[in-house]
C-alpha cells in the first residue's frame, strides 16, 4: 500500500501481453511496476472457469492449461480483431472479452496497491497491429471498466523507458519478439525526442510458435497425429515442451510424456531445435530488413539494439540477432517488464507530469493506408496509397482522383490497409458513398487522409465545386452494434470471478496439480502428499498457517523444478 502522496489520478501504463501482461505506475518522478495477488510483475495472460464456476485469471489459470484445458484458453490475443470464439467449460467468448478479464485483473491489482479506484491508461499494442486489432483492443479496455489515454506501439513503449534510463544520443533497432508477435523498430535518440524512423513486423510469429514447431516435430518422430491426442496429453506435451525450450542452453534435455497409458520418450539439443527453428528464424530476417530499409539505414549504421520480449531470452534468437547485426545486443534492460515501463512513461507525458514533460515522443504509421481505384483497362481494383507505412504522425496526405463515366452520379470511397497493389490482397476498413453533382463530364475529386497518434483516421473529400464530405473510421469494433456490445458487457458482468485475496492459495492448489500430472514415481507421491496436506490447511482455516504452508509448498515446488 502506497502513502498519502499517491496522486489522485494515477498514471497508468498496461503491457497486454500473449503471454504474459503488466502493469506499471508513474509515481514519485519514475515508472515502477505494480505486483499482482501473488507479489508478482508478470501475470499470466490466461483465464480458466473453476468447478464452481468461478473465473481464474493469471497464474492459477496457466497452470489449468496442463489439467484442464477444456475449461482454460490462453495465448487468446493472437486472435484479437477476428470473428475467432473460444469455449471454456461450455461458455463461448471472443479474444476481446478474455483480454477483458486480464486487464480487468490488472485494474484490481493496481487498486488494491495504490490504495484508489483507476479507470485511465495508456495500453501497448504491436506496431504491426492492424486498424481492427486497435479497435478491438480499446473494447477490451473498455468492457474492463478503463479508459484508453493512448495506445502506443510496444517498441515505442521500450523506446522511451529506454531512452529516459539512458540519456544517450544514437540511433537504435528495437528487436521486440513476444509470445505472439514481432516487431522491430528503429529510432533515433537526441533528447529529448525520440523519433521513429521505420516500424513492421509480423502478428503471427512469437515465442509461441517456437514451442509449437517442437511440438509437431515430437509428434512426428513419435508418429502420432494431433487429432489423435487426447487434449490433456497434448496440453501436457506443449507444457512439457516449453520448460525444455527454457533450458537448452543447459544442454541436451530429455522429456517423459504420458499419452494413452503409455510413458513416451523424446530427446533434444540445441543443434536439433536449431533446425526445427530454421523456418521460424527466416521470417525473422524479413521484417529486420524492410525496417533497416525503409529507414534508409545499414546494420552499421546502428550505434544499439535493444531486445524486447521474453522470447528473445531464447539464446537461439540471441546468437541470430549478433550475427545479423556483427554486435552484442544490450542485456541489461529485462525485456519482459520495459514495455509496461514505457507505457507508463508515456502516461506521465500525457498527463505533463513536470519530470517527463520535455519528452518529446515521434512515431509512424507501421502500414500503409489507401483506397480502391479503377485501373487499366482490365479495370481491376487497385490499391492506390495515400498514407505510406512508416509516415511520421500525426500526420495528413492528399491524392487526386477522378470518376469513371461522364454520367457517374455516385462515387465508393473504399478504404484499405497493406502493402499489396490489388485491394482484394489487401485488408479492407471502411466504406462510404458521396453523391457527384451532375455535370455530364469526367470530374476530380481530392481525398485526404489525416492519422492521428491513437490509430484513428478521418477521410475528407473535396469535389471540384467545393463541396466536401468527411467521414471519421468508427473506433467501435467492426461488427458490433450497440446490442452485441451490450451483450459483452452483460456476459461478463454476469461472471463470477474469483477473489483476489484468495488467489495464491487457488494458483499454489493448480500449480501442485499440474506439477502431480508431469511428475512419476516418487516425485509424484510428495507431490500427491503435499496437495492433500495443503489442502487440509485450507480447511482448518487458519491464515498463518495456511500462508506458512504454502510459502513452504512454493519453495519446494522450485526446488524440484515443478
Amino acid at each position: 500500500m502506497q502513502d498519502a502522496s499517491t496522486p489522485r489520478t494515477p498514471l497508468l501504463g498496461i503491457d497486454l501481453g500473449t503471454t504474459n501482461s503488466l502493469i506499471a505506475v508513474w509515481q514519485d518522478g519514475r515508472a515502477q511496476l505494480i505486483p499482482n495477488a501473488l507479489g508478482e510483475w508478470l501475470t499470466p495472460s490466461a483465464v480458466s472457469i473453476d468447478e464452481d464456476g468461478s473465473i481464474l485469471i493469471g497464474q492459477a489459470a496457466r497452470s489449468r492449461l496442463t489439467t484442464h484445458p477444456e475449461r482454460s484458453a490462453a495465448a487468446f490475443k493472437r486472435f484479437m480483431g477476428s470473428e475467432k470464439r473460444l469455449e471454456l467449460a461450455g461458455q463461448t467468448f471472443s479474444p476481446e472479452e478474455l483480454s477483458a478479464l486480464v486487464l480487468g485483473a490488472l485494474k484490481q491489482d493496481a487498486e488494491a496497491w495504490l490504495g484508489c479506484s483507476v479507470s485511465e491508461a495508456v495500453i501497448s499494442v504491436p506496431a504491426y497491429f492492424s486498424d481492427e486489432q486497435r479497435k478491438r483492443t480499446c473494447f477490451a479496455a473498455e468492457l474492463a471498466g478503463l479508459k484508453v489515454q493512448r495506445l502506443i506501439n510496444e517498441p515505442t513503449a521500450a523506446a522511451m523507458a529506454y531512452g529516459l534510463h539512458e540519456q544517450k544520443f544514437e540511433r537504435t533497432l528495437i528487436f521486440d519478439l513476444g509470445g505472439g508477435t514481432f516487431d522491430v523498430t528503429v529510432l533515433e535518440y537526441a533528447l529529448p525526442l525520440i523519433e521513429v524512423h521505420a516500424s513492421t513486423g509480423d502478428n503471427y510469429l512469437g515465442g509461441e510458435d517456437f514451442t509449437h514447431a517442437l511440438v509437431q516435430a515430437c509428434l512426428k518422430d513419435l508418429q502420432l497425429a494431433t487429432d489423435s491426442v487426447e487434449p490433456q496429453a497434448l496440453a501436457s506435451l506443449y507444457d512439457g515442451l516449453e520448460q525444455i525450450k527454457r533450458k537448452l542452453n543447459e544442454g541436451p534435455q530429455q522429456l517423459q510424456w504420458r499419452c494413452a497409458g503409455e510413458m513416451r520418450e523424446w530427446s533434444l539439443d540445441e543443434g536439433r531445435a536449431q533446425k526445427i527453428w530454421e523456418p521460424l528464424l527466416a521470417r525473422l530476417r524479413a521484417p529486420v530488413e524492410q525496417a533497416l530499409r525503409d529507414a534508409r539505414l545499414n546494420p552499421r549504421d546502428l550505434d544499439s539494439l535493444v531486445l524486447v520480449g521474453g522470447a528473445t531470452r531464447m539464446p537461439v534468437v540471441q546468437q541470430m540477432v549478433a550475427t545479423l547485426f556483427g554486435r552484442l545486443p544490450y542485456r541489461h534492460l529485462d525485456p519482459d517488464t520495459i514495455v509496461a515501463l514505457g507505457a507508463a512513461s508515456q502516461a506521465a507525458c500525457r498527463a505533463r507530469d513536470q519530470a517527463i514533460e520535455e519528452l518529446i515522443l515521434t512515431d509512424v504509421c507501421p502500414y500503409t493506408l489507401g483506397i480502391a481505384a479503377v485501373r487499366g483497362e482490365s479495370r481491376r481494383q487497385a490499391f492506390v496509397p495515400i498514407i505510406e507505412r512508416n509516415t511520421v504522425i500525426p500526420t495528413s496526405r492528399v491524392e487526386r482522383f477522378h470518376s469513371t463515366h461522364p454520367e457517374q452520379k455516385t462515387v465508393r470511397i473504399e478504404v484499405y490497409q497493406g502493402e499489396r497493389p490489388w485491394v482484394s490482397d489487401n485488408i479492407f476498413i471502411d466504406a462510404f458513398d458521396i453523391e457527384l453533382p451532375q455535370a455530364d463530364r469526367i470530374q476530380s475529386m481530392d481525398v485526404r487522409f489525416s492519422y492521428d497518434i491513437n490509430g484513428l483516421l478521418e477521410v475528407d473529400v473535396a469535389l471540384e465545386g467545393g463541396e466536401r464530405h468527411s467521414h471519421v473510421i468508427d473506433r467501435s469494433p467492426a461488427g458490433l452494434d450497440d446490442a452485441a456490445r451490450a451483450a459483452s458487457h452483460g456476459r461478463l458482468a454476469a461472471l463470477k470471478i474469483h477473489p483476489r485475496d484468495a488467489l495464491p492459495n487457488r494458483a499454489l492448489l493448480a500449480r501442485l496439480e499440474r506439477a502431480w500430472m508431469q511428475s512419476l514415481g516418487e516425485q509424484r507421491d510428495q507431490v500427491g502428499q503435499w496437495l492433500e496436506a495443503f489442502t487440509a490447511v485450507l480447511g482448518n482455516q487458519h491464515a498463518q498457517d495456511i500462508n506458512s504452508t504454502r510459502q513452504r509448498l512454493n519453495t519446494a515446488l522450485d526446488e524440484q523444478g515443478l
